[in-house]
This record gives structure tokens, sequence and C-alpha cells, in this order.
């Protein structure tokens, strides 16, 4: 999947990014709230799982669903700079991702 680009809205460098694992998340609003974060060790033996990417401010950047090693839903999340969701592209393998504004 192709990564596109949200000019305008608050974005950080790779290096203040953290990526962690988890087996669901919950609710129906976005940003997704992820929920049972995994260990390392716990990864080796999990079929299917999310990927959340979160800012120095905690804040989710990417989340990706990923089943048998392939990425089978990918969400890209920006940011006012007050922090209130500006964005989310959702991308569910299909030729046109979704893409939601919120406006500031």
């Amino acid at each position: 999947m192709e990564k596109p680009a949200f000019a305008g809205f608050c974005q950080l460098s790779d290096t203040t990014m953290n990526t962690r694992y988890f087996t669901s998340y919950s609710g129906a609003a976005l940003p997704l709230r992820l929920v049972g974060e995994l260990a390392a060790d716990d990864m080796r033996n999990r079929n299917t799982y999310y990927a959340g990417t979160f800012d120095a401010d905690g804040r989710l950047t990417l989340c990706e669903k990923i089943v048998y090693g392939e990425i089978e839903v990918r969400h890209e999340y920006r940011y006012h700079a007050d922090g209130r969701l500006a964005r989310a592209l959702i991308d569910n393998g299909d030729d046109d991702p979704s893409v939601i504004d919120y406006p500031a």
C-alpha cells in the first residue's frame, strides 16, 4: 500500500515514533483504541494482530491489521496542532481508500 501525503497536518519524524502490538481494538470511534498489548515474546505464535505506531505524545498515527504476515487493513491518522484528530485515511485493501477529514 502506498503512503499518501498529509500536507498541513502535524507530522513527526520516524525517530519520535514507536510501534507496539495488540490483539484487537475496542469501539467504533476514530482513532481506533487498541487493546490487549502483546509482549515481544507473544508475537512468535500470532497469526493475526494489530501494529500501532504512536507519536511522542502517545497519539496513534498508524494502525495496521496484520493477518498471516500481510497487511489487511491500514488506518493512518493525522492531528491538528491542538491534538484533535484532523484526518483519517482508511485502506481496507480495495482500490479506493476512504478519507475522513475533521475540520479545525
